[in-house]
């Protein structure tokens, strides 16, 4: 009787302290979530300074503060302000050697990542854009990081991110005179793809040609291939909150693959058999489900291309090589000052 009387105490004992373990393992789990974002605060500050160093040669640049619909997820949402408008800030790059009396073409161009901003890792493709005369904008649409937790959990991936992103396309209209109404495009490659994509089918008047390179377009697909740390960031109980087996029509809504009967935008799609975040697979989808209806609309499935995920993005000839072909195509329809003719004219945006 002793001995069984002992054994409960040291078990009720060793609950306890580990109870408290799991207790302190949670507080060390959420300090070093906190420092991540602080961290990353500081990391989107030293990126903004680098901004002015790689481009202010050829562009005015400012980062605007604006406004996108209410947060999807609200915890009390009778709270005072649960219903405003969230915050979010949007780049603006504008050539230095613009006619403020002429009218100028818009691209819209959002980046990627599931949670990830605006970086200079841009620099070239905002040079590029920016010596045949176009104005640029780029939204730090929410769930974007280097803005804290709290807006790192106002993420709605595939869902009201699409409509901040608009949002930053109506600002610019509608506050800059030298912006033509009539010449907006929009560029995205990865997540920036299927928010292009998203955006061409919901607001298809406001957009006059897309390119979506690399673009994720099967969420219910992506989440079969991708591992359980990518699942989680959809299933978290500040985003979607449920799995796509628990949910299916959610993830099918929010994929392109499943809105293209929506298509109106000339449109150009590029992708690799080689990439490693975005599988051919996912884009190939994309691709069958717009012939299925009819689309008129071109794409380019290249074959093991330089550079995987980021082939048409990074610094090489090839690479350059396929840009200049997104810049044609783009340019037929918003009709830059200076449009790219040649992998030559990649000189004239600093790059020899």
């Amino acid at each position: 009787m002793k001995k069984l009387f002992l054994f409960v105490i040291l078990f009720i004992a060793s609950i306890n302290v580990f109870s408290q373990d799991q207790k302190l393992n949670e507080l060390i789990e959420k300090k070093f979530e906190d420092l991540e974002h602080r961290l990353d605060i500081l990391e989107k500050g030293i990126d903004d300074i680098q901004w002015f160093n790689r481009v202010g040669d050829i562009a005015f640049i400012d980062k605007v503060y604006i406004v996108g619909p209410p947060r999807a997820n609200v915890k009390n949402p009778t709270a005072m302000g649960a219903k405003n408008p969230l915050k979010f800030w949007n780049y603006v790059f504008i050539p230095r050697n613009i006619d403020r009396n002429k009218k100028y073409p818009l691209i819209l161009l959002p980046h990627g990542g599931v949670h990830a901003n605006f970086t200079t890792y841009h620099t070239h493709i905002i040079r590029e854009l920016i010596t045949q005369g176009y104005i640029v904008a780029a939204p730090e649409y929410r769930g974007s990081t280097g803005y804290g937790k709290s807006f790192y959990q106002t993420i709605d991936y595939g869902g009201l991110e699409i409509e901040d992103n608009n949002a930053a396309r109506d600002y610019m209209v509608e506050n800059y005179d030298f912006v033509d109404k009539e010449r907006v495009g929009i560029m995205g490659w990865s997540h920036g793809g299927l928010i292009a994509l998203m955006d061409i089918f919901n607001h298809p008047e406001d957009y006059k040609v897309c390119f979506a390179g690399v673009p994720v377009s099967d969420l219910v697909a992506r989440m079969g291939y991708h591992e359980n740390d990518y699942r989680e960031l959809f299933s978290a109980s500040y985003h979607i909150g449920k799995t796509v087996n628990q949910n299916v029509e959610e993830y099918r809504k929010r994929s392109p693959v499943n809105q293209v009967h929506k298509l109106k935008t000339p449109l150009l799609i590029h992708t690799t058999t080689n990439d490693d975040d975005v599988n051919v697979l996912e884009v190939e989808h994309l691709i069958r489900a717009l012939k299925a209806e009819g689309k008129k609309f071109e794409y380019e499935i290249f074959n093991d291309a330089p550079g995987g995920h980021s082939f048409d993005r990074i610094d090489i000839k090839n690479a350059k090589e396929i840009r200049l072909k997104i810049y044609k195509f783009v340019g037929e329809y918003l009709t830059p000052t200076n449009p790219f003719k040649s992998i030559k004219d990649f000189e004239k945006a600093g790059y020899k």
